[in-house]
């Protein structure tokens, strides 16, 4: 797998509010979560704008976002200081509770939502500690995974490391988690029911990687977008590992180490960071007409990068979708 040089990055889109998360679309858009209320959108021709939540008493937090058939709407998964849950923004940017919670319980802080090829939705939910940080262990493990489909809405697994971005594979059978402070790569065999049979390590990272992107090639391997390191790794079926791309600071790598080691990491590590030109990475895109650039969300930066792809991505569920369109008053405050 060819490395790419961090030189050979451009950047598109200006003055973004935390797009940790971002979306490709065939008609040549990106979609960006914007922590404000709602999403930034950058058009093909670079033009940008902003769909952000009218009601300002709702304050929603959007982390993770996902691209909705026909209307053009948008769900946010919200991750506030104490509340959680997913909302519903329309293209007249009216913010509706859409999952707020789950077998009788509020949601948490959410983490991040996807929409599959079958219509069913899967949520996150990294952990039910409060703050979030506490969470940022090596040894704990309370993050989980909702599925909300035709059967209605329960958690399908439990007792996760952090659960970060989760994308069913393209063969359909199965779901791959992120664990992001357990280290790990999982995947779930998914029952015809959605019910989630037995977990199975894809593979475990190390030194430096906190595994939260996550996205898929043409050939169905996984790309892993790491915090704290800047890196995309590239994970084949076996579960070997490839870096191929890394922009990191070997000192403050090995600070926030020492940290993690101690059980004493906290924001701090992640709302800092040493590097040239990434600003924290957290997910990924395969974009472009041909699927074959790199679009990369960060955590810390005001801009998305982008780069040439040494293989194409496999076109995710809302690959066709056309997205909200720039028809309401309030767009692009």
């Amino acid at each position: 797998m060819r490395k790419v040089a961090i030189d050979h990055l451009d950047f598109v889109g200006q003055g973004l509010h935390r797009p940790e998360c971002v979306l490709c679309t065939a008609n040549g858009r990106v979609f960006v979560s914007d922590w404000r209320g709602g999403i930034s959108v950058i058009e093909p021709d670079g033009e940008q704008w902003a769909l952000l939540a009218t009601d300002g008493e709702v304050g929603v937090r959007p982390n993770g976002i996902c691209l909705l058939p026909g209307d053009g709407g948008v769900l946010l998964a919200h991750l506030g200081d104490e509340a959680g849950g997913v909302y519903l923004l329309d293209e007249n940017a009216n913010p509706q509770p859409w999952l707020m919670e789950v077998e009788g319980e509020p949601l948490p802080p959410t983490n991040f939502v996807h929409r599959d090829a079958r219509g069913r939705t899967w949520v996150t939910v990294s952990t039910r500690l409060r703050p979030r940080a506490l969470g940022y262990r090596a040894t704990q493990g309370d993050g989980f995974v909702i599925l909300h489909d035709a059967r209605g809405t329960r958690i399908v697994a439990d007792g996760l490391g952090y659960t970060n971005e989760c994308v069913v594979h393209p063969d359909g059978r199965r779901l791959f988690v992120n664990e992001t402070f357990a280290r790990r790569l999982v995947a779930f065999d998914i029952a015809a029911d959605g019910t989630l049979g037995r977990k199975r390590v894809i593979t475990e990272f190390g030194a430096g990687v906190f595994p939260d992107g996550l996205t898929f090639d043409v050939n169905g391997d996984a790309w892993i977008t790491s915090i704290v390191s800047n890196r995309v790794i590239h994970v084949d079926p076996a579960g070997k590992q490839t870096v191929v791309l890394e922009d990191c600071d070997a000192e403050h790598v090995a600070t926030v180490e020492a940290a993690y080691a101690a059980g004493a990491m906290d924001r701090s590590h992640l709302e800092a960071v040493r590097s040239a030109r990434l600003r924290n990475i957290s997910s990924m895109a395969f974009g472009g007409a041909d699927l074959c650039t790199g679009y990369l969300g960060c955590l810390l930066g005001d801009a998305i990068a982008r780069f040439k792809a040494p293989v194409a991505g496999y076109p995710p569920a809302h690959w066709q979708f056309r997205g909200p369109t720039r028809n309401a008053a309030h767009a692009g405050r």
